[in-house]
């Protein structure tokens, strides 16, 4: 459903760029935050089984509430098709958001986990190849996803209009859910569930305290260090705990810099599909929505992976380079930092492109001339001849007021001021002016503005733009990529129109004096908006360098993360790993909100430099962190038990009695001390009274 979220909050909410990709990215956080909470209760209470089954329940009903949420009808009373209580859609959709984020943030961090529980330790191979099937049936889904609800999404449904189908592209991943939810309860005989064993979050949050506090209360010099400052918590904790929280922290010290990679990836779904608005999606045998470009992502996911596993992987072992799972890791950052700078290069190319939009504190203006005539014409100083049924093509641009003057006998004032665009249109008799606002800015989701301007001596018809009287110009009316057809009748007929068009264009079609009815012949069309001409095939690179950096990082991480857990922490550590997604979608709203760039090619740019200097702290913590075993660890303090326990307990028994005995000798020696001095000061005082 993230396919088409971005979009969802952009048109049928109409919230602005900026505040679209805020939420956006507040609700990815948001998923990857409660992975936490999730970790707890199925580590310390239902087991991850019970946890998967009753958060997905939570998680459907997400879904059912974010497809009432976009039924447009429901408050649309006057059926107009725009909700007339957007208050009601928003408050809705957000409750949906919160589920949704409770449900997926409660599965996470459980769903991989359960499936490395289905493995033993021997089994090393098989559960790395689990997670690369794994990872590739997720993204064989988003495949499914990313293709499907844009589709769904692009359908028109509605009781008293037709709109856009948010409804059913959030519906149908809700029915899918039930059934996804059925098939996993239905195989539970099949699986190895391991037990809660207490709440283990609680217990390692109690442990670190300990720890801390203890080594804040024995800060003095003379006594001694302990090896590792988890350490200090041994008087209390068993060691066993103590060294597979050491395991864990060592783990967690390494994420601190991954959020980065999290922070380019996730904007896949917020800048790049907005990016791909302003492109050309005709592929020619098919076209693409902007949000399906998004399955460039899944599609060489599901290539990658198995060519990445058995085939880059085996190649590389065979030449003698050990290339560990963190140095796996970095490459797959450093990938994506150029997938942001081939995306900077990719809108470089569209701002080139796009047309000059007015300044807040300017105007322009385009002038057509129905007169029947030729006339000269005069603006702000700028002069030019325009012939019947013409007009000068391109905008003119000015700041503040200015004189058009027609034939230097009529003299008409223009304000162009607040970023306005404006078509002035001459007529007949009198050489008489009219303006007309236009739009100033391309049409979104990659439609067309068509609008007719009637130059006939009699008013028309035309479909979906209705009566136009004569000598004056209609609305306009959106259409998608493709054939424009229109109906115009007059009262001589009717005939059909048609014009091919493409992707966030704007024209006029000028119905001249010399229009045929029989035909529609005579038809001028005026460029408003040129279309999108930069194709969107020129995000593949993008892509194609993410998606690669994904598998090399992201796949890898999960093992990592799974094969460095000790036995009772792995959704802990899962849990962690998903809270660098998190922290990855903060950093998105904190750089885009400090940074304030006005071009987007910078902003990419910036967030590619953060990445590379990110990737170089983390191959230096890479190359001094040491590999470690949890189940040898595991093994070894369990040989030690009970009776290594008992002999350390007594151990530190004993030091804690040599630490208070040897404290109360100095105690007593500074006593004596003391005592000693203020005798020697005393003793002259009594031989004075004395004598």
């Amino acid at each position: 459903m993230k396919a088409v979220l971005v979009l969802y909050f952009r048109y049928f909410l109409r919230w602005d760029d900026d505040l679209a990709i805020t939420i956006y990215h507040t609700f990815v956080a948001l998923c990857y935050l409660t992975p936490i909470l999730g970790a707890i209760v199925a580590d310390s209470w239902l087991g991850k089984f019970k946890t998967i089954v009753y958060l997905s329940i939570v998680y459907t009903l997400g879904q059912v509430v974010m497809a009432i949420s976009a039924i447009h009808d429901i408050t649309d009373s006057n059926k107009d098709g725009t909700p007339d209580n957007m208050t009601f859609h928003v408050a809705l959709s957000m409750v949906g958001l919160i589920l949704i984020a409770l449900g997926t943030g409660g599965i996470k961090p459980c769903v991989a986990a359960f499936g490395g529980d289905q493995f033993n330790e021997h089994q090393e191979k098989q559960r790395s190849t689990f997670f690369s099937i794994f990872y590739l049936s997720i993204n064989a889904g988003s495949l499914l996803s990313t293709i499907i609800t844009p589709i769904l999404r692009a359908q028109e449904c509605g009781i008293y209009t037709q709109q856009k189908c948010y409804p059913l592209a959030f519906g149908v991943p809700a029915a899918l859910m039930v059934v996804a939810l059925i098939v996993f309860i239905v195989g539970s005989s099949m699986y190895t569930k391991v037990a809660p064993k207490g709440n283990i979050m609680l217990e390692v949050c109690k442990c670190i305290w300990y720890a801390v506090k203890n080594r804040f209360r024995n800060r003095s010099s003379s006594i001694p260090k302990r090896e590792h400052w988890m350490d200090w918590a041994d008087e209390k904790y068993e060691k066993l705990l103590i060294a597979q929280i050491k395991m864990v922290l060592k783990v967690l010290f390494l994420y601190i810099p991954l959020p980065m990679f999290w922070t380019l990836f996730d904007q896949q779904g917020s800048r790049w599909t907005l990016q791909a608005t302003t492109m050309d999606g005709d592929f020619g045998l098919l076209v693409i929505q902007p949000d399906q470009m998004q399955t460039v992502n899944p599609i060489l996911i599901l290539g990658f992976v198995p060519i990445v596993d058995s085939v880059i992987y085996p190649l590389i072992a065979k030449c003698g380079l050990n290339f560990t799972p963190l140095k796996r890791m970095t490459v797959g950052m450093f990938m994506a930092a150029l997938a942001f700078i081939a995306a900077a290069l990719v809108q470089l190319q569209i701002d080139e492109t796009l047309p000059a939009f007015p300044a807040s504190n300017g105007g322009q203006i385009k002038v057509f001339n129905l007169a029947g005539a030729t006339v000269d014409v005069s603006v702000g100083g700028q002069n030019f001849t325009l012939d019947p049924f013409m007009s000068n093509s391109k905008y003119l641009s000015f700041e503040g007021e200015v004189n058009v003057d027609i034939n230097k006998t009529s003299r008409m004032p223009l304000d162009l001021t607040n970023g306005t665009r404006r078509s002035l249109v001459i007529t007949l008799p009198f050489l008489n002016s009219t303006s007309y606002e236009d739009i100033t800015a391309k049409p979104e989701q990659g439609e067309n503005a068509i609008r007719f301007l009637n130059g006939l001596g009699e008013n028309v018809n035309v479909t979906s733009l209705g009566n136009i009287p004569s000598l004056n110009m209609s609305k306009y009316a959106l259409v998608q990529q493709g054939s424009a057809q229109f109906d115009i009748q007059t009262v001589n007929g009717k005939c059909t129109y048609s014009m091919a068009v493409g992707f966030g264009s704007a024209y006029t079609v000028i119905i001249p004096d010399t229009f045929t009815i029989a035909d529609c012949g005579g038809l001028r069309l005026e460029e408003d908006i040129s279309p999108n001409v930069v194709h969107m095939a020129w995000q593949i690179p993008q892509y194609f360098l993410m998606t690669m950096g994904e598998v090399v990082f992201s796949v890898t991480g999960l093992e990592f993360s799974y094969s460095q857990a000790p036995s009772n922490m792995k959704s802990v550590l899962q849990a962690g790993w998903l809270f660098t997604v998190a922290v990855g979608n903060i950093i998105v709203l904190i750089v885009a909100e400090v940074a304030q760039l006005p071009d987007q090619w910078a902003e990419y740019i910036l967030f590619a430099a953060l990445l590379i200097f990110v990737c170089v702290v983390f191959s230096i913590m890479a190359y001094f962190y040491t590999y470690t075993d949890p189940a040898e660890v595991e093994a070894r303090f369990a040989e030690l038990e009970p009776e290594g326990k008992d002999n350390d307990r007594k151990r530190r028994s004993l030091e804690l009695h040599d630490r208070k005995e040897s404290l109360e000798e100095e105690n007593q020696r500074k006593s004596r001390s003391s005592s000693e001095a203020s005798s020697h000061h005393e003793a002259p005082a009594v031989k004075a009274t004395s004598m």
